[in-house]
């Protein structure tokens, strides 16, 4: 092998696993960003679609499972958490599409078999030609076991298909999951490829400052990443979000020292200062939902603030984690239906997933550190489809200091990340689902280097 032929070995290469789809089996009303982001994922076998909220998610898996379904001429596994899996029932019905939901294997009349991740220990991988993981970002959110087993399950299963919101662009941890998942490298193989361990008191993995582009160009081989669908230069046609409004809401707490209010400065003072603010928070909370006319979601952290609030507010339903998942259908389902006009949960049980533009109104009544169970609560309401301004209301303590400023901050720098990973992928995105040619600036040497005699 000769030096050139060593760099070229290099390269990522693009291995195609899939097929070619037929638009005989998508429906008739996808819209053009989508129809191509299934036809590129059945052609590449193993991908994933980082589909923000309300561009389409949902048909896009759909209509890739019918594909492999019809293409292989066996079943198709859809994994999704609890009432996402009714949800996207409901939508294959809007669509044609034929899906039954299962807890375990049994006759059904359709080919498309969807079912929660708890039930997945029921289920044998022989017997699917194809599985989808919808709302993937939850893995990195479950115990190293769960992850092992939904991995290994998948394993033998030549068709995957890894679907989520578009992933936060600094949580490396959350993309190595999903290469694993799909079978395209692992955690460890990935972070030895192109990330160097701080070391420090952070002890954090960080980008190699030469390896950033290469990164992102290696993602584009496997994943599609749309915020937009001017992203990837689709019309943007009805696909502009209303306004999002916050409204903060400070109560006071009782001076520690007798004239100051200690404000909280790390997360052990915050978690103490939430603790120690339940009985103000929630009756402000409560004030202000009990005010509102027209469904409303009220975001709680903890049980205290859940079984308080539910107790406070007229008409509230709560939903937590240790109710029965008949109780989690019926009341989730029905805030969807109009049937319960109030919810009470935590973001972690009904932040992912579920498509509620009819409401506009939510209440945060206590948050935790992390920004993207926030940011995905507030995507329930706030998504493509939404025709009214979204109404949010901050409710914090005194002592847990600028809690509204930290969020806007988080939201500045998401989205910053977020253009720079789009501008770095957009055309290796571009070359890899609609065929164009990648723009590279071409080297042109100027002097003779004289290689090594070994070389």
């Amino acid at each position: 092998m000769n030096y050139e032929d060593f760099i070229r070995a290099k390269e990522f290469q693009h291995i195609e696993s899939g097929f070619d789809a037929s638009d005989m089996w998508l429906p008739e009303d996808i819209f053009p960003h989508q129809r191509d982001s299934v036809l590129w994922a059945c052609k590449r076998g193993r991908s994933a679609m980082f589909l923000d909220t309300g561009l389409g998610k949902t048909i896009c898996q759909l209509s890739w499972a019918h594909n492999v379904q019809e293409h292989t001429d066996k079943p198709v596994l859809l994994l999704a958490p609890l009432c996402v899996a009714h949800q996207t029932i409901r939508e294959g019905e809007k669509f044609g599409i034929s899906c039954d939901y299962m807890r375990e294997p049994k006759f059904a009349n359709s080919r498309i078999h969807v079912t929660n991740y708890e039930m997945l220990k029921n289920f044998n991988p022989e017997n699917y030609a194809g599985i989808v993981i919808d709302e993937s970002s939850i893995l990195k959110g479950m115990d190293g076991k769960t992850r092992k087993l939904i991995t290994e399950f998948a394993s033998t299963i030549p068709y995957r298909l890894s679907c989520t919101a578009t992933p936060s662009p600094n949580d490396f941890m959350e993309l190595g999951t999903q290469a694993e998942f799909l079978g395209v490298m692992s955690q460890v193989e990935m972070l030895a490829m192109f990330f160097i361990h701080d070391g420090s008191d952070t002890s954090k993995w960080r980008l190699k400052g030469h390896g950033k582009k290469r990164f992102w160009e290696w993602v584009s081989t496997w994943a599609i990443v749309m915020s937009h669908p001017s992203d990837l230069g689709y019309d943007e046609d009805g696909y502009d979000l209303p306004p999002l409004i916050y409204n903060e809401h400070i109560v006071e707490t009782d001076p520690t020292d007798d004239l100051f209010v200690t404000v909280a400065m790390g997360l052990q003072d915050r978690n103490k200062a939430r603790k120690g603010s339940v009985d103000q928070r929630v009756q402000k909370a409560s004030d202000i939902a009990n005010s509102m006319d027209g469904p409303v979601i009220v975001w709680c952290n903890l049980n205290e603030e859940s079984d308080k609030l539910t107790k406070s507010i007229i008409d509230a339903v709560e939903v937590k984690g240790s109710d029965k998942s008949e109780h989690k259908e019926n009341s989730l389902m029905g805030f969807t239906d109009g049937t319960v006009r109030i919810l009470v949960s935590k973001p972690s049980i009904a932040g992912f997933g579920m498509n509620w533009q009819h409401c506009n109104q939510m209440i945060f009544v206590g948050l935790s550190d992390s920004w993207e169970k926030y940011y995905q609560a507030i995507r329930r309401c706030w998504r493509f489809g939404q025709t009214k301004p979204v109404s949010v209301h901050i409710v914090s303590a005194d002592t847990e200091g600028a809690v509204l400023c930290n969020i806007k901050r988080k939201d500045q720098q998401n989205e910053e990340m977020k253009k720079a990973m789009g501008e770095t992928m957009r055309a290796w995105t571009l070359s890899e689902i609609r065929g164009l040619t990648v723009e590279k600036t071409e080297y042109t040497p100027t002097k003779t280097i004289n290689m090594p005699s070994f070389l």
